[in-house]
């Protein structure tokens, strides 16, 4: 059984991979966007004042944190828009009567496929930022950065495939995406620092889960030998470390798999 689960999910994966050799275009645009948000909002906040970022950190080494957890999210929440198109267009009716080990295969699939375009974008993202006058984060902290981008494909790509099997269409699903996206960035960390927001908006970036994801590689950028205990985040109701952040983030995929598990049971059913 475990053998043909895994070999199932190796195909489903490859046919991912198949549709991206044949439209490269899909993986130019998702590296190329990024680095355009980079580069554009590098030059506008170049000159910002340091005093505001702490402990001598450069613009470019706090706008690549968010733009790599920027990235990874908007990649993992549109995961669910292809299995909708699946969907509309008949093929995964076509998939689901195969005698598959188990259909979560079917998930898991895109899960690996959008994990394997975030890592991409984000390697291409600390590199550029390296070329732009960021120093790279050490050995360990770029382990840390490629858990935290995991983290947040697993969350989102959870939640959009959820989204995806709940919702009549893609016109529906699309509307949300447009509803959420945005107001998730500018509502966190990504931009600018919690110290220079209104204090609304300090209590509501602290909670804002791209920020718990923002502030761990923030600190591996300016700490080499970073520490699980260390704090990472000055919030209204406390101080944030390392740790607790990639805890949250853990504890929210497990409620998000809890949520969505009979919708996708049933979407796949």
């Amino acid at each position: 059984m475990v053998a043909e689960f895994y070999q199932e999910t190796v195909a489903l994966t490859k046919r991912w991979f198949i549709q991206l050799v044949r439209r490269p275009a899909t993986l130019i645009v998702g590296i190329v966007q990024p680095l355009m948000w980079l580069l554009l909002f590098g030059a506008l906040f170049r000159n910002v004042p340091t005093e505001f970022l702490g402990e001598g950190q450069s613009y470019i080494q706090f706008l690549a944190a968010g733009i790599v957890v920027f990235t990874a999210f908007s990649g993992a929440l549109n995961a669910g828009l292809p299995m909708m198109f699946d969907r509309e267009f008949g093929f995964l009716n076509r998939i689901l009567v195969a005698p598959l080990a188990s259909r979560f295969s079917i998930v898991l699939a895109s899960a690996f496929f959008i994990l394997t375009l975030s890592l991409l974008q984000a390697a291409a993202i600390v590199l550029v930022s390296a070329l732009m006058g960021a120093a790279l984060p050490s050995a360990s902290g770029l382990g840390m950065l490629a858990l935290v981008v995991c983290l947040v494909v697993v969350n989102f790509t959870m939640l959009s495939l959820g989204v995806a099997f709940a919702l009549p269409g893609h016109q529906e699903m699309l509307a949300l995406i447009f509803l959420i996206n945005l107001p998730l960035i500018f509502s966190s960390t990504a931009l600018a620092p919690l110290s220079v927001m209104p204090t609304w908006l300090q209590w509501i970036a602290s909670v804002n889960p791209l920020s718990l994801a923002i502030e761990p590689i923030r600190y591996v950028y300016t700490h080499p030998d970073w520490q699980w205990q260390a704090v990472i985040l000055h919030a209204p109701w406390g101080n944030l470390t390392l740790a607790n952040s990639l805890l949250i983030l853990v504890a929210l995929a497990g409620v998000i798999a809890v949520s969505i598990r009979g919708i996708l049971r049933k979407g796949i059913a």
